[in-house]
C-alpha cells in the first residue's frame, strides 16, 4: 500500500481512547471488564473504546497500544500509598483503623498494583504529551498522584478524626449504589458550571446531588489543578487544568470524583440533569481534535510545527550551513572556499587554513569525524554553548503544544534521515 494511501487511511480511523479493565473473580477465574456505561458514552460521541486488559507485564506494552489519542480512567480498587506521601500533620491511620477499614470495604481495599503500574504510567503520557485525559472516580485519584497530590486513605475516618469539617457526607452505600446522591457545590466559571448552569440557581444556590462510590478522595490537590466542586465536608469532588482545557484544540486534563456517567433516573436511561454527558462529549471533541492534530503532522511533516520568522530564520540558516559544510569538504582544498554569511551555524570552522594537532585529530577520528581545517574549533564549542543557552530561552517561551510538535517533526525527520541512511550504506 502506498504511504499516502496508507495516510489517507489513517484519517479515517475514528479516535482511541484507552480504558484500563478491572478485574474480578466469577467462576474461580479473573474477569477482566469495564462498566458498559462509559463504553456506550464514548463511542456515542464519535471515538472507539481500545480495552487494555489488566494482566501481569502490559505496563511494559504500552507502546503496542499506539495510537493514543485519548484516555478514561475509571473505577478500580484503592491505589498503593506508596505511590503518595502522607503529610506528617495529618499522621497515617493506625494498623487497627486500616484493618477496619479493610474488613468495610473489602472489594476496594485490595490494592492492585499491575493496575496501578499501568494507569499511571497512561497519565504520566498523558501528561507529557498533551493527550485528553478523562479520570472518573478512581481515575481522577490516579490523575491527582500522577502529578504529586496525596489521598485521604480513608475519606469518613480520617475528616472526622482531623476535625476538617463538621458536616458528616455519606460518599458511597453499598445497598443503593446507583440511587445513593448526596449534594456537592459547583464552583462558578469552570467547566462542570458551563456544563449544569442550566440546572443552577444562579441566585445562590450551586448545589447539584451527584452519584458517587468510593471511601477515598483527594487529600491535598496537586498544584496544577484547579478544584471544580466540593462536597459539604470539604472533599474535591472535581478539578481540572486550566491550562490544559480547550476541547476545540484537543485539549483536555480532568478528573471527577462522582460519577455522572451513573446519575440517572429511577428506572430509567435519561440522565437526572441535562449536563451530565457534558464531560464525555467535550473529551471526546478533544480527542477528536488530537487526532486530527497528530494526522496532520504525520501527513505533512513540513507543514509542522508552524515556526515564527525568527525561528524560520534560524532553520534556514542551519539547513544552509549543512549544504555547504557538504559542498566544502566535497571540493577539497583545490576549490576556493565561499564566503557566506550562513556559515555561522554549523560550517564556519570548516573555513580554518591552520590544521588540528595531531591529538585532536586523531581523536575526533576516533568518534567518527572527519575534520579539515579547523584551528577554531574550540572557538566553535563556545559558540554552541551560547547558541544552546539562546534555544534554551526561545524553547522556554514556547508552550506546550508548539513543543510537542517541534519534537514530533525532529522524530519524524530524523527517522526519515536514519531509513535513507541505511539504504545508503546498504547500496554501498
Amino acid at each position: 500500500m502506498a504511504a499516502s494511501s496508507l495516510t489517507n487511511n489513517l484519517s479515517m480511523v475514528l479516535p482511541r481512547v484507552l480504558i484500563v479493565s478491572r478485574r474480578t473473580v466469577r467462576k474461580n477465574k479473573f474477569v477482566d471488564f469495564v462498566g458498559e456505561y462509559h463504553l456506550d458514552l464514548i463511542v456515542g460521541y464519535g471515538a472507539v473504546p481500545v480495552i487494555v486488559p489488566r494482566v501481569a507485564g502490559i505496563h511494559t506494552l504500552l507502546d503496542s497500544f499506539e495510537p493514543i489519542h485519548g484516555v478514561l480512567l475509571c473505577e478500580g480498587e484503592d491505589i498503593d500509598p506508596s505511590h503518595y506521601s502522607i503529610e506528617p500533620e495529618f499522621s497515617s491511620l493506625s494498623e487497627e483503623e486500616l484493618n477496619e477499614i479493610r474488613t468495610m470495604h473489602t472489594s476496594d481495599t485490595a490494592i492492585d498494583r499491575e493496575k496501578d503500574s499501568i494507569e499511571l504510567r497512561l497519565a504520566r503520557r498523558c501528561l507529557e504529551r498533551n493527550i485528553p485525559y478523562l479520570g472518573i472516580c478512581r481515575g481522577s485519584q490516579v490523575l491527582n498522584v500522577a502529578c504529586g497530590g496525596t489521598l485521604y486513605q480513608d475519606v469518613e475516618r480520617e475528616l472526622a478524626k482531623h476535625g476538617t469539617n463538621n458536616s458528616f457526607i455519606q460518599h458511597m452505600d453499598y445497598e443503593n449504589y446507583d440511587g445513593h446522591r448526596h449534594p456537592v457545590t459547583i464552583l462558578r466559571d469552570t467547566p462542570l458550571h458551563s456544563w449544569f448552569k442550566d440546572s443552577l440557581d444562579e441566585q445562590g444556590n450551586m448545589e447539584l446531588m451527584v452519584n458517587s462510590y468510593h471511601h477515598q478522595g483527594v487529600k491535598r490537590l496537586a498544584e496544577r489543578f484547579v478544584p471544580m466542586a466540593f462536597a459539604p465536608d470539604g472533599l474535591v469532588e472535581g478539578f481540572y487544568d486550566p491550562d490544559a482545557y480547550n476541547p476545540d484544540e484537543g485539549k483536555f486534563i480532568m478528573g471527577l470524583q462522582f460519577h455522572p456517567e451513573r446519575m440517572r433516573k429511577n428506572g430509567s436511561e435519561e440522565f437526572d440533569y441535562p449536563g451530565c454527558p457534558s464531560a464525555y462529549q467535550e473529551f471526546a471533541k478533544a480527542v477528536i481534535a488530537y487526532q486530527k492534530k497528530v494526522n496532520n503532522t504525520m501527513g505533512n511533516p513540513r507543514g509542522a510545527p508552524k515556526l515564527d520568522q525568527e525561528m524560520e530564520e534560524k532553520r534556514r540558516i542551519i539547513v544552509r550551513s549543512f549544504s555547504l559544510a557538504k559542498n566544502l569538504y566535497e571540493s577539497r582544498p583545490t576549490s576556493p572556499l565561499p564566503k557566506e554569511p550562513e556559515l555561522e551555524a554549523g560550517a564556519e570552522f570548516l573555513e580554518s587554513n591552520t590544521a588540528l594537532s595531531l591529538q585532536q585529530e586523531k581523536r575526533l577520528k576516533q568518534v567518527g569525524a572527519t575534520v579539515r581545517n579547523a584551528s577554531s574549533y574550540l572557538q566553535r564549542l563556545r559558540m554552541n554553548e551560547e547558541r544552546e543557552m539562546v534555544a534554551r530561552g526561545i524553547m522556554g517561551k514556547m508552550s506546550a503544544e508548539q513543543l510537542s510538535e517541534l519534537l514530533s517533526f525532529y522524530h519524524i525527520m530524523g527517522k526519515i534521515c536514519s531509513e535513507a541512511l541505511d539504504k545508503k550504506l546498504g547500496a554501498s
